[in-house]
């Protein structure tokens, strides 16, 4: 997404958030928004099936290279959301951003510099920003 398209979603929820101007209000949102997601992936796993968790521990090893440490690595996941439950998730997400976007606002933080700023930071870090 460019700067622009952040910019004017950035805009475009300043404009729409009426009712949760407070930050408490928009802080306890983006926490309920949260929750949803993880619910609505929990019910993608537990209601629909169509994923399925199958978590275990992670092979590390000090003596592997980060090719090979990648190639171990699962994310427990099986199987793919179906359609039904994949816009249920970005839904879920995409008002979780919204309350994220609205938080920015209302701090006078702009959208694109944080995005920037995670970026450079990943950059910079490289492996040692895995935390």
């Amino acid at each position: 997404m460019s700067t622009h398209a952040l910019e004017q979603f950035q805009d475009q929820v300043s404009q729409l958030l009426l009712r949760h101007r407070s930050v408490l209000d928009i802080m306890s949102k983006l926490d309920q928004t949260s929750a949803s997601i993880n619910r609505t992936v929990t019910k993608s796993i537990t209601d629909c099936g169509c994923i399925e968790l199958h978590a275990s521990k992670q092979p590390f090893h000090e003596v592997d290279s980060l090719d090979v440490a990648q190639q171990r690595i699962s994310n427990h996941v099986t199987g793919e959301l179906c359609e039904h439950c994949k816009e249920l998730v970005q839904q879920a997400i995409g008002r979780n951003l919204f309350y994220l976007t609205a938080l920015c606002t209302q701090l006078d933080i702009a959208l694109p510099d944080v995005l920037e700023k995670e970026s450079q930071t990943c950059s910079t870090l490289g492996l040692f920003n895995l935390t």
